[in-house]
């Protein structure tokens, strides 16, 4: 894609990576392994620092209980988002997340600090 060449400004000191896709659309779902791949394995990032977003438009019903996802991408978290039904769970899913992300940045901060000291 054209915008490749900004991606690592995009990735440098990120502690964490949210991808959104649509997973009615075939090409999104064979997309998600290349940006797992670039944004997260690369990094490294941890698994528990990548969040998946299933986001179903208005109107599809779309099937949340099997996405065919494969090896690794099948032990990230994942929240279906369909904001016209259910808000507040998609809020809750991403503060949970979010607060997650917190714990890790500060886990590795401590851990910093204890190696200077030591």
């Amino acid at each position: 894609s054209r915008f490749e060449s900004c991606w690592p400004a995009l990735m440098k000191d990120s502690h964490g990576v949210v991808i959104i896709f649509n997973p009615e659309l075939p090409s999104h779902l064979k997309e998600l392994e290349m940006w797992y791949s670039c944004f997260v394995q690369q990094q490294p990032l941890l698994d528990s620092q990548c969040l998946l977003v299933a986001h179903h438009k208005p109107g599809t019903a779309g099937d949340t209980e099997n996405l065919p996802l494969a090896s690794p991408l099948n032990k990230l978290r994942l929240i279906h988002s369909n904001l016209e039904e259910d808000p507040e769970d998609v809020r809750m899913e991403f503060m949970k997340y979010f607060r997650s992300i917190i714990s890790i940045i500060n886990e590795s901060r401590e851990r910093e600090e204890m190696s200077i000291i030591s």
